[in-house]
């Protein structure tokens, strides 16, 4: 018997209209699907997004436990699980599909699952579907381009610290700042500092009914958000080096 393929169905970051074609082809056959809840008890996002969108639970659907937590001995233990749980599946001939907020490839639970499959049945076919990441949806909710000519970009989890978060604003025309929950106040203290307050914005699940941009960056100190939140922030001050021969030379700082 053939094996069944897994696919990393990417959805975008909540609005059912930046679903691919690609994406909602494989949501309308008959593969299962799977989708990741943070516990037993919790919704899925990813999943909400798709049920938004009109389309039916299938008859085989399942969800899969990634719990929020670093440490690394217990998110070990549930990604095994996830991946054998796919695996029995697939080894009937059944196609799975894992639903993804966002894009598969950034940030992904599906690159935990993936990887996991492959080391048990380095057989196995994946194949991982793009998609609209949050911050592309958020920059175009905003107006505000990411890059333009030879500007550079950074995209970083916000947990990096914000030593390493000032050190790249020196580096980087536009700093994509994730999961910025636990360090805001911090962060808008930062850009106050480098007077980048009136170049940074924030985002609250992006595309989603529950959307919530924020201009005024600074009016969110001391406020609880949401997990799924970023922050865009440009730097206009940037020393950038000499242009020679259509090339950027690297400035001093750099």
């Amino acid at each position: 018997m053939s094996k069944g393929i897994l696919y990393g169905v990417s959805l975008g970051p909540g609005n059912p209209g930046l679903i691919t074609r690609r994406a909602w082809e494989l949501l309308q056959s008959d593969k299962a699907w799977s989708y990741p809840v943070r516990n037993s008890k919790s919704e899925s996002y990813a999943l909400d997004i798709v049920l938004r969108a009109g389309l039916p639970l299938p008859q085989q659907h399942l969800s899969l436990v990634f719990p929020m937590t670093h440490d690394i001995e217990k998110l070990t233990r549930y990604w095994l699980r996830a991946a054998e749980t796919v695996i029995e599946l697939l080894h009937t001939g059944q196609d799975v599909l894992f639903l993804v907020e966002g894009d598969a490839s950034t940030y992904s639970t599906f690159g935990h699952l993936a990887r996991t499959v492959k080391a048990l049945d380095e057989n196995m076919e994946i194949e991982t579907v793009a998609g609209v990441p949050s911050f592309n949806a958020a920059a175009a909710r905003l107006q505000m381009p990411l890059a333009d000519v030879d500007d550079t970009v950074a995209i970083i989890p916000a947990g990096y610290g914000i030593d390493v978060i000032a050190r790249m604003l020196e580096e980087f025309d536009t700093l994509i700042l994730l999961k910025v929950k636990p360090l805001l106040d911090d962060l808008i203290e930062l850009v106050t500092q480098r007077g980048l307050l009136p170049h940074s914005s924030f985002i609250e699940k992006a595309g989603s009914p529950q959307e919530r941009v924020v201009r005024d960056v600074a009016s969110l100190k001391g406020e609880k958000v949401n997990y799924l939140s970023l922050l865009l922030i440009k730097n206009p001050h940037r020393q950038r080096g000499e242009m020679i021969r259509g090339c950027r030379q690297k400035s001093a700082l750099q």
